[in-house]
């Protein structure tokens, strides 16, 4: 690595460059950094990200349901699918984590941002890591085998572009497609829990997550692109450089459109299309306040994507206990 790319971003890491892990460790034993920033306790901004979609495709499957004289409403309640598919959003986050970690440790030792990471620097060995992944990875197994039939296909079908994606970036510009796949997967699945079918509206909010992601995580990449250029590593951030806020632009548009279309599908009414506005706005903050040449300031606009998919959730949920309320359901 050259000296001006070591000193692009050397005070910005993943442990301490942003002070979010004052909490943990407040929280936890000093012995326990390590295992909290290879879980990523300290950072839970991706298991959120992860889970919207899939609490898309729940709000949005139940809500379908309202028109329906005998709807499928899946084998559990819809409080215990809200629980079984954040608790399941935790612990697949954390493993592709780990998995990630485990797969970039030689990758990771050259870049700033990831330098500290517990596996790059040695605080973990890779043998105690995958231990951990492999509890994980139970965990998971354990949630996902309280679903449908078709749910779990889906739920095995995902395990191999997961196990692909952190060596997607060593060939193609596109590993950002690779991991929307992973992310906006989890809005089918949310749908089929309830559904026990896919339909197009649950289609239309997974495509809405994947164009999401997309957009999200390119502006993530362009917190490495420098040091990404220096070691040989792809991203969309380096492919569409000086053009990124054109192509977000496209990917939220797609976003907001997909999810208005899957709205007018299930019956969704004023309460949702309000907060899609909502979303509208706030994505458009994002787009215009963009500086990609700003690690701190991607890494903002990154997080706030938090919110944006909190919106369409509420959204969504407001959207369906009013038409309950309405039709007079329990």
């Amino acid at each position: 690595m050259t000296d001006k790319s070591s000193k692009s971003q050397t005070s910005h890491t993943d442990s301490a460059y942003d002070g979010q892990n004052t909490l943990t460790k407040v929280l936890f034993p000093a012995w326990a950094e390590p295992f909290i920033r290879l879980l990523r306790l300290d950072r839970p901004i991706g298991t959120w990200l992860l889970a919207w979609p899939a609490l898309w495709g729940l709000a949005f499957a139940y809500h379908s349901n309202l028109a329906l004289p005998n709807p499928t409403n899946g084998q559990w309640s819809a409080p215990v699918l809200f629980a079984l598919f954040l608790l399941g959003a935790f612990l697949t986050r954390s493993a592709g984590c780990v998995f990630n970690d485990i797969a970039d440790r030689k990758i990771d030792a050259h870049v700033a941002r990831t330098k500290e990471r517990p596996i790059a620097s040695g605080a973990l060995s890779v043998k105690t890591a995958f231990l951990i992944l492999v509890v994980l990875l139970l965990g998971a197994a354990l949630i996902l085998f309280q679903l449908n039939w078709l749910t779990i296909y889906l739920g095995l079908f995902i395990i191999v572009p997961i196990l692909i994606y952190p060596f997607m970036k060593r060939y193609t510009y596109y590993p950002q497609a690779m991991l929307a796949l992973c992310f906006s997967w989890g809005a089918l699945m949310g749908w089929t829990a309830v559904k026990n079918q896919i339909e197009v509206a649950g289609l239309l909010v997974t495509l809405a997550a994947f164009a999401w992601t997309m957009g999200f995580d390119t502006i993530y990449a362009h917190q490495d692109k420098q040091d990404d250029a220096v070691i040989g590593m792809k991203s969309t951030a380096l492919k569409f450089g000086d053009a990124t806020k054109a192509w977000l632009i496209v990917f939220y548009t797609i976003t907001l459109v997909s999810l208005l279309v899957a709205g007018a599908l299930v019956g969704a009414k004023v309460i949702f299309f309000t907060s899609l506005a909502m979303a509208s706005l706030h994505a458009s903050w994002q787009i215009s306040t963009l500086n990609i040449n700003k690690p701190a300031n991607c890494l903002i606009r990154f997080r706030a994507n938090g919110l944006f998919g909190l919106i369409i959730v509420v959204g969504i949920c407001l959207d369906l206990a009013m038409a309950n309320v309405m039709s007079g359901a329990p």
